[in-house]
């Protein structure tokens, strides 16, 4: 944290306040010095100012979701999917500034700025349409021995919910979240990273736009301080936190307290898996968009690549081609492919990170290059590792930036094995013409997601979420919209 900055500062630098809670905006004291600097990672200027909320400000967010939450439990599921399919026509109508948002802030490509707001659009679309279904919210009945008694099930609100998103992809993870948790009738209070915090601004605009009555959406700003107070509140009763997996085992800790329901999206160690009947090209393309998208600041990025061994030199000639012409630059230079790390901090910890497999034993195959027009953000150039052993830090552990691993199999059930061997376990990638391994492949991998010959496609119809310390719980789909709520169940006698 901190109220100044060694480099320069944009002259369009804005300050973002503390907190928006019920409709209302709130700064920090006027003698406080707690706020933090965001930079665009792209040429490294500061372009303005996000404040820390107070404890205080936590706890009248936290209320003000409180005092709004029977009023919007009661409301009609096509009444809040009214408002759920108004907030997806507004970040449609308002791309253009909300793309550019995202380029000036993460300095991400155009095409994946766009992508973005496409993702958050079609997540409140998908929601709106299950709020629509009127028997995803009705009571059911439940067969019982006895005649003479009725028994139904219902799903009902939750209640509050805590969401708290991280940097990598600010309003489509938020989207994620406060998507389903309005469509089930809870009220919410966010807690956007303070690096992409403009973006996340944006939204909580537009959903006080589209109608959402005040206190139901509340935002409170800052650093991992002010997380801790939302998730320990006493009033909070449900968390929901996409990041690292070091963090969410504190956030489990902190629900532990008073049994708050979670959901926790984190990382990931995840393969893509090239058999000797794939098609290389193909299995190239997948490759780099699996390990390089977003600059490998993805919890599914498919950084662990498994190639069978009579394909290998042809996969990895295909693959350095495909590296080294891989345009690294600013969103605003032309044919940019991949953008910077989030920030000088993300940028030296991948970097300590590749020191440290290196200085383990493994070896760096190939890289690709920065444009000239790289100096001044916070680049880093795609990097491969070849054949590194089974413990190294680089095979074992998420990196969260733009480095790679291939390694050589020469069966199936190698493959396998070696795709398992993770404490992750959240998406995998399988390049076959092989229907029959295909099949295998799905039904032995473990992961929450396998992708069979095509890049990261993510809709919300489609669960997401892993096994081990890829997290709890799953977020988009009908799974998505239960995560926030609680089952109930009535026994009576019949009229």
């Amino acid at each position: 944290m901190a109220t100044n900055s060694e480099r320069k500062v944009d002259d369009q630098a804005f300050v973002l306040p503390a907190a928006m809670i019920a409709g209302t905006t709130f700064n920090v004291p006027a003698d406080s010095e707690v706020c933090t600097a965001i930079c665009s990672a792209a040429t490294g200027e500061t372009i303005g100012w996000q404040e820390h909320a107070t404890p205080e400000q936590v706890d009248r967010a936290v209320h003000a979701a409180h005092d709004a939450l029977i009023a919007w439990r009661h409301t009609t599921p096509a009444a809040r999917g009214k408002l759920l399919r108004k907030i997806a026509e507004l970040l449609e109508a308002d791309r253009a500034r909300l793309s550019a948002m995202q380029m000036r802030v993460s300095g991400k490509p155009p095409f994946e700025a766009e992508l973005d707001v496409s993702d958050a659009a079609a997540t409140f679309n998908y929601y709106a349409s299950l709020c629509e279904d009127a028997s995803l919210f009705a009571a059911e009945s439940v067969a019982v021995p006895d005649d003479a008694l009725l028994a139904e099930r219902v799903h009902e609100p939750v209640g509050v919910a805590a969401l708290i998103v991280p940097w990598n992809f600010p309003m489509v993870t938020t989207a994620w979240k406060l998507a389903p948790a309005l469509a089930a009738g809870c009220t919410v209070v966010i807690k956007p990273s303070e690096l992409t915090s403009p973006i996340e601004h944006m939204l909580a605009g537009i959903v006080s736009e589209a109608g959402v009555p005040d206190g139901v959406v509340n935002v409170v700003n800052g650093g991992a301080e002010v997380g801790a107070w939302l998730t320990t509140h006493p009033l909070v009763d449900k968390i929901s936190f996409t990041g690292s997996t070091a963090s969410g085992r504190k956030v489990m800790q902190a629900a532990a307290q008073d049994m708050k329901r979670v959901t926790l999206e984190l990382g990931g160690k995840s393969a893509l898996i090239v058999r000797e009947d794939a098609d290389i090209a193909h299995a190239v393309t997948l490759a780099t968009g699996g390990a390089f998208a977003n600059a490998g600041q993805m919890c599914s990025a498919t950084s662990r690549i498994l190639v069978h061994d009579n394909v290998y030199r042809k996969f990895m000639a295909a693959f350095e081609a495909a590296v080294r012409s891989l345009i690294v630059a600013p969103p605003h230079g032309a044919d940019a492919a991949m953008g910077p790390l989030i920030s000088a901090a993300q940028r030296a910890r991948v970097a300590a990170l590749v020191a440290q497999g290196v200085e383990e034993g493994a070896q760096i195959a190939f890289a690709g290059e920065l444009d000239p027009a790289c100096e001044d953000g916070f680049f880093m150039a795609p990097l491969i590792i070849a054949e590194p052993a089974v413990d190294n830090v680089l095979w074992t552990d998420e990196v969260f930036g733009p480095v790679a691993c291939v390694k050589s199999f020469r069966s199936d059930d190698e493959a396998i094995s070696l795709a398992n061997d993770t404490r992750y376990g959240l998406v995998a990638t399988v390049v076959t013409n092989d229907e029959n391994a295909a099949r295998r492949y799905k039904a032995q991998l473990r992961a929450g997601l396998v992708w069979l010959n095509t890049p990261q496609l993510i809709f919300p119809q489609v669960c997401w979420g892993g096994f081990g310390l890829s997290g709890i719980g799953r977020e988009l789909g009908v799974a998505g919209l239960r995560s926030y709520q609680e089952l109930r169940h009535t026994v009576g006698l019949r009229a």
